[in-house]
């Protein structure tokens, strides 16, 4: 079942028609990219859900403080969303989850 968009006719694939100029080494290298930037803004999100859980534990945190900090996560949320989404085009024109070395996971 396809999506529709607001009027009801269905969506074009427009993750396949973006990256369908690219070739397959081209698009691999790019879903190893994409792969290794999510894998660091997970970790990114985890220290500041951490920081924010910590911080709501301690009542001399002042709630300006804690506001902030969920602030700023639920931001990383939405980024890491729509990171993961370009991702999944990526991933769905390529076709394959492509291997990442140890040596370009850094």
């Amino acid at each position: 079942m396809s999506e529709c968009d607001a009027s009801g006719e269905p969506e074009e694939n427009e993750g396949a028609s973006r990256y369908s100029s690219l070739t397959k080494t081209e698009l691999e290298a790019l879903a190893v990219s994409a792969l290794l930037k999510h894998r660091s803004m997970l970790g990114a999100d985890e220290a500041v859900y951490e920081e924010w859980l910590s911080a709501s534990r301690d009542p001399t945190v002042s709630s300006d403080v804690l506001q902030t900090l969920q602030d700023e996560y639920f931001l990383r949320q939405k980024k890491a969303q729509d990171q993961q989404e370009e991702l999944s085009e990526i991933i769905d024109a390529l076709g394959y989850i492509p291997f990442i070395s140890s040596e370009e996971e850094g």
